[in-house]
């Protein structure tokens, strides 16, 4: 993994916290969450669409046999965490909603991790793993809480 790989990542975690801001404003302007994660997603296609006319990748083709039935829930899933930023993340405030997001995030990762689901390569829970996602959860109530 190179090092650019990982400014792509740490800029991918800062962009959530914004996104839902953003998302929950055009929840605010238009008082319905439902139509405002249809513009969300709307959005996102075209943005989708016009990388891939500067990229111009191929068709996949006869490879959508390949792939395992729970691959194609990707966009599925993300509509609860779009609704929930979309509804709650300026309720909440940036910082809790930031923080139980990626809390939940972490200990789920750990749970795929442990068992090699969804693709992952297995990745054994020891205690300092249980230990750091403990301390997240620490650090979510403190932040939730002052």
């Amino acid at each position: 993994m190179n090092l650019v790989s990982y400014v792509f990542a740490v800029l991918a975690g800062a962009a959530n916290p914004a996104q839902a801001g953003a998302n929950a404003e055009l929840n605010k302007g238009l008082a319905s969450p439902l139509w405002s994660a249809v513009f969300v997603y709307a959005s996102g296609l075209l943005g989708v669409l016009v990388i891939q006319l500067i990229v111009r990748q191929g068709w996949p083709g006869q490879r959508f046999g390949d792939v395992p039935w729970w691959a194609w829930a990707g966009g599925l899933l993300s509509i609860g965490s779009t609704l929930a930023g979309i509804t709650l993340a300026q309720k909440m405030g940036s910082g809790t909603f930031t923080g139980l997001s990626l809390t939940a995030s972490l200990v789920t990762s750990m749970l795929l991790d442990q068992f090699g689901w969804m693709g992952f390569k297995p990745h054994p829970v020891s205690p300092l793993r249980m230990t750091g996602a403990g301390l997240m959860v620490a650090g979510i109530w403190l932040i939730a809480r002052f």
